[in-house]
């Protein structure tokens, strides 16, 4: 089916199956799922998480030296103190060249169908290599990258801890995988939404309730549901009516340049929107500063619905209670650099 008319399918035909349900936490749970400790495991694929790859991905994901200029880490455009993502609309990256997308969040990533806005990198092993390698980012080559960790004695001695089995562990593979290990703990379990999916009636107030049956009735949960309440499926952006183009740019095709087909210009995976209220601004282009213009343009542009202030107010107040506990991160350490280790450029 075309994914114009599945969005809007989507959009009209869940609106009226939950609207007749009477009991909002069993149509909650029919669309979404809380966050528990299966739920990581389940979706780590050919990457045995362990200790060792945990400590050594948390000191990697901090190191600006993966970057060429060796001042850009992971954490440079997912901080972690600002929701897993930049805190300005796009990040800034090698020789202060301006990202063209806005920096997704780290937060919970395990748990989307493929990473980027396009889904362009299937997994996070994937979608770790993407930034150490382009121009606008860390502008760093696998090779060059390699040598760095080669170089420091203490990563050499990490490296064989963390993959023991492998005759050459320091490797860029190898790098991608234990930052994988690491943002698969950057998960974000017990919010008030989930504790209210587990049966605590009490959890969310009536205008929070409010707001979920609104996400529910409206069709936002048609593209924002499971366990990341998003981030599960690609759909076009647009459905009722097109954005202006400081929010849908033209020039960028969305995941039409990772597919090659017409059908998926201006399709891009559906956004996460735990701990949504902690990182504006929003959309691919962070154009949007509030969710109260976030949401209301969505309901107009994607589901040609017109929302009362109070319906955008209560669909807010239900997005607040999806912020988690958040993860708690000592700044690591990082190993001290050797002689031999290369020069930043």
């Amino acid at each position: 089916m075309h994914l114009t008319r599945f969005a809007a399918l989507a959009a009209a035909l869940l609106a009226p199956t939950l609207a007749a349900a009477g009991d909002l936490r069993a149509d909650a749970n029919a669309v979404f799922k809380p966050i528990d400790a299966a739920s990581v495991a389940a979706v780590v694929k050919n990457n045995e998480i362990t200790p060792a790859k945990i400590e050594l991905g948390g000191k990697l994901f901090f190191d600006p030296r993966l970057s060429k200029s060796q001042i850009i880490s992971c954490n440079s455009c997912h901080n972690l103190g600002t929701g897993g993502a930049d805190a300005g609309p796009t990040s800034i990256g090698h020789g202060w060249a301006k990202g063209p997308r806005r920096a997704p969040t780290v937060l919970n990533a395990v748990f989307n169908v493929a990473q980027f806005w396009d889904g362009r990198a299937v997994d996070l092993k994937a979608q770790a290599k993407g930034p150490v390698q382009a121009d606008v980012e860390m502008n760093n080559t696998p090779s060059q990258v390699e040598k760095t960790l080669n170089s420091i004695p203490a990563y050499v001695s990490e490296f064989k801890a963390a993959f023991p089995a492998d005759s050459n562990p320091v490797s860029f593979d190898n790098m991608a995988k234990a930052i994988e290990a690491f943002e698969a703990t950057l998960t974000t379990p017990n919010s008030r939404f989930d504790k209210f999916l587990r049966g605590d009636a009490s959890a969310l107030n009536d205008v929070e309730k409010k707001g979920l049956r609104l996400f529910l009735d409206k069709g936002c949960a048609g593209c924002h549901g499971g366990v990341n309440i998003g981030g599960n499926g690609y759909f076009p952006f647009g459905v009722a009516q097109k954005p202006g183009v400081e929010i849908l740019p033209v020039a960028d095709k969305g995941r039409a340049k990772v597919t090659n087909d017409a059908a998926d210009e201006f399709v891009f995976r559906s956004a996460p929107l735990r701990n949504v209220a902690l990182r504006a601004p929003y959309f691919h282009t962070g154009s949007v500063w509030t969710l109260e213009e976030a949401v209301d343009l969505m309901a107009k542009d994607q589901l040609g619905e017109s929302l009362s202030d109070q319906d955008v107010k209560a669909i807010v107040a239900f997005l607040w209670t999806l912020n988690g506990d958040q993860p708690k991160i000592v700044y690591p350490a990082l190993p001290p650099r050797a002689s031999t280790t290369p020069l930043p450029q």
